[in-house]
Order: structure tokens, then sequence, then C-alpha cells
């Protein structure tokens, strides 16, 4: 059965395009101008509340070995906006049918120094989720639909500490662990939806070495 986007989220809309939303990492680390790429912050009804979309990288790739993100890639030149890009992306990637998501709207584009893309975080609704599996397996080792419920549990919130002396938020979920552009996406649009709980930003953790072949 379709589901129809909640009243919270459809009303949160107007949120996404404030000028400060997500400012600390938009204001900090102004797009480029270069490489431009999006990602797509997809949530659906799950058994218990909402869910996310979550994709772990293969562990073998060059760039962010193993690490947690969100469906996304470049912009294409056939992409008409981010927003086609995304929606591609996570069609490509794990097989999320385009025609089944609304767009609520896209956060500021920010920059990623690491890998010199400008990324455009875009929200949608999942009218018709279903069990996800890898598509792109050269790119994606496995897909999870996470309940929101588990990341804001402030249980499984830390502050993520680099041997460089970076931090920054960290989400821990089973086996999962999210840190760097998405951990800081995560904790910012919890913020901006007003879902955020309290939570111990002392407690810190030590970002697990595999993900160190990479930079943050």
């Amino acid at each position: 059965m379709s589901i129809p986007v909640p009243e919270d989220l459809w009303d949160a809309r107007t949120r996404f395009a404030r000028p400060d939303a997500l400012s600390f990492i938009a204001g900090r680390r102004a797009p480029q101008g270069t490489r431009r790429a999006a990602v797509l912050i997809l949530f659906s009804q799950g058994r218990s509340g909402y869910d996310l979309v979550l994709i772990q990288k293969r562990a073998d790739l060059r760039s962010h070995p193993g690490q947690v993100a969100f469906p996304g890639g470049g912009i294409e030149a056939a992409d008409a906006d981010p927003v086609a890009a995304a929606l591609r992306e996570a069609d490509e990637e794990v097989g999320v049918d385009p025609t089944t998501v609304d767009v609520l709207g896209a956060l500021p584009t920010a920059h990623i120094p690491h890998s010199g893309f400008d990324v455009t975080p875009v929200v949608g609704w999942w009218r018709d989720p279903v069990p996800l599996v890898p598509v792109d397996v050269r790119e994606v080792a496995s897909v999870y639909q996470v309940p929101v419920t588990d990341l804001l549990d402030p249980a499984h919130r830390t502050t993520w500490t680099h041997p460089l002396g970076f931090t920054g938020p960290a989400f821990e979920v089973g086996d999962l662990y999210v840190w760097g552009f998405t951990a800081y996406l995560l904790d910012g649009l919890f913020d901006l939806l007003d879902w955020t709980l309290p939570w111990d930003a002392s407690r810190l953790t030590e970002i697990p070495p595999r993900f160190l072949l990479d930079g943050p």
C-alpha cells in the first residue's frame, strides 16, 4: 500500500530551504563550483516509526572504503538537477524506483575537501518501500533500512575522534559506525526537524582503523 508523506515531514519542507539550514556544514565548507554530487536522504515508514536508507561502500574502494553513506554520486550531464541525480543514483545503487519517491526538498550544498565534491543532500519520502539489495555491486557492499529511533537513541550516539585531532558526531547502530559527512548530515537534519534527544557529546569513540585508509 502506498503511504503518503506524513504530516510532520510535509510541514518540514520549508525548513530544508532555510538559508541557515545545516549552516555548520555549508557555511564552513562553501561550495567550490568544481565537482558536483548529490545524495538521497530517504525516509520511509518502518515497523516502529520511520526508516532511513543507508549503504555501506565496498571495502576495496579507493575513496571512502567501507564507509556508511546515503545513496548518491556525481551529477552527470544528463541530470536535470541535483534532485534528478540523487534519484538516479539511488535507483542505480540499490534499486529505489524514482517514481515511488516524493521529494521534500534539498539541503544546502556543502563542499567535501577530501573528495573535492560539492554535495547537495536531497530529502525524500519513499511511498512504497520494499526490501533492498545492492544493485551496483562494484560500489555497494550492503544496504540497510535503519530505524530512525535507533539513530536518535542517545545510547547510540558518540563523538568520533581522528588521530589528526578532528572530532565530530558519530552513530553506532549494531555493526554500523556512521561518521564523517554522513553523520554530520544526520546530526544537522535531526536538529532541523527538532527530533534530537539529549546525548552525551563527551563520550568519545575512536574511528575504526578500517576507515582510516581514507580521510574524514
